[in-house]
């Protein structure tokens, strides 16, 4: 075990705390389990170590070896170096909470700025500190519309093409508040019924209506009327978006939706085997009241000068359960800062590059892949962005296993969520996925039609 301590320093600290020895400090824990005989391996220098640890996760498969066109919520998209570099840079990557804003200006203007850009992306008015995931986030929704109606609507409706995880987060939250029901997991997955069922659902009852845009299969709907008809019942609408798809979509906010939010990890966060990542909470000025998690305001000091601070929320929002709106939340600093610095970095018009690329070679790996004979696509009248559904002639399990010895990663095999989607497989393309690459996912198409 490696300790930073001298001997000298060991027995300056025991002086002090009165004891002779190390072992002293354990009298109080029987002896018979005081100091076991461990079953240990023979110690490693740090180069055999770093070396063993290096073989176990070569087992691994990762986005390195493989060429990935899986999504369904985690994409693979390019990080410039940039982004890593100033994170790691000391005054960002070890800042914590930022309540003394006389010490935290840096922290607290990095957070100021994500929130703009979050704001600005979306079209909505505010934009909070972010919170654990985009699942987080869909549930924080929920949270607050249920206190915006101080529990008087019960009903929570949410669309069955919401992202399954984030369907069971908002079921998890919800399940400790008086007798609210979340409803939508009965409608049929098809475009035209799942809508008009979906809609028909919405009623005096409803404190708030969840949809995806782009949906869990790539989708773009226009939800114009679902948003109309659920404000006139005096409803919520919340979108779950993909931030990467709001490069070239229209945004929520011109949707006139009342909170948007989605996972940021798609701007500048890696896979990371599913996390940390980053929640995106944003809504309309009347419900900054209700916002759960921190927000950052600007303001001037006595001096006059620009300056920055946590506001509208006292501390115990954050701290004491029984006093807050929403749950014991932080917010995640560091990836809200390596959002901020991937979208700086890119600026308008290389975000627009980023989402059109990714468009584009969607479209064109949907092309080719639905000419090979027995895959079409699952939803051929309806508009996607860079995830779509095949069907395939063969159980989506045995194909995704077989491209794999071909060192590429074929998607999302939807019968794990969806029981009666045997077959299909999400597919998504990011701006990393070359035409070569799509070839070659082309090609081994193929051979799995002739096995």
């Amino acid at each position: 075990m490696y300790t930073p301590h001298t001997p000298q320093e060991i027995e300056e600290m025991l002086r002090v705390i009165g004891v002779n020895t190390i072992e002293d400090l354990f009298v109080k824990v029987p002896e018979r389990h005081r100091f076991p005989e461990l079953d240990l391996p023979e110690a490693l220098t740090e180069m055999e170590a770093s070396s063993e640890l290096q073989e176990i996760a070569s087992a691994n498969a990762s986005t390195d070896d493989f060429v990935s066109f899986l999504g369904a919520g985690a994409y693979n998209h390019y990080i410039p170096a940039a982004v890593d570099m100033l994170l790691r840079r000391g005054e960002f990557y070890t800042a914590y909470t930022p309540y003394q804003p006389e010490v935290s200006q840096g922290t607290l203007q990095a957070i100021f700025e994500f929130q703009s850009l979050m704001a600005e992306l979306t079209g909505m008015d505010i934009s909070n500190a972010s919170h654990y995931d985009g699942a987080t986030a869909a549930a924080e929704a929920a949270n607050l519309a249920y206190h915006f109606f101080r529990g008087k609507r019960k009903k929570v409706l949410v669309s069955r093409a919401v992202n399954p995880q984030y369907r069971e987060t908002i079921r998890t939250y919800m399940q400790g508040l008086d007798d609210v029901l979340v409803e939508g997991d009965d409608a049929v997955t098809g475009f035209d019924a799942e809508m008009q069922s979906f809609i028909d659902k919405i009623d005096n009852n409803t404190a708030i209506v969840i949809v995806q845009y782009p949906d869990f299969f790539g989708r773009i709907i226009d939800y114009t009327n679902l948003v109309e008809i659920a404000h006139q019942e005096g409803a919520l609408v919340a979108f779950v978006f993909n931030p990467t798809a709001l490069g070239l979509l229209k945004p929520p906010g011109e949707f006139d939706v009342d909170i948007a939010v989605g996972d940021g990890q798609p701007l500048g966060i890696p896979l990371s085997y599913g996390g940390p990542y980053l929640g995106i909470f944003t809504t309309k000025q009347k419900y900054v009241r209700k916002l759960a998690g921190r927000l950052v305001g600007e303001t001037e000091d006595e001096e006059g000068q620009r300056a920055y601070v946590l506001t509208l929320t006292a501390r115990e929002q954050h701290i004491r359960r029984e006093k807050s709106t929403s749950n014991i939340c932080t917010n995640q600093g560091l990836m809200a800062l390596a959002a901020a610095v991937y979208l700086s970095l890119l600026g308008k018009s290389g975000f627009k590059q980023v989402a059109n690329l990714c468009y584009q070679k969607a479209h064109y790996a949907a092309e080719q892949i639905t000419d090979l004979p027995g895959y079409e696509l699952a939803f051929p009248e309806t508009p996607f962005f860079h995830e779509f559904v095949i069907k395939t002639p063969k159980p989506a399990a045995d194909i995704i296993h077989h491209l794999q010895e071909h060192w590429i990663l074929a998607g999302y095999d939807l019968s794990e969520t969806y029981p009666e989607m045997q077959n299909h497989i999400l597919i998504a393309v990011t701006e990393k996925i070359s035409k070569y690459d799509i070839d070659e996912f082309v090609e081994a198409l193929k051979e799995v039609n002739h096995d």
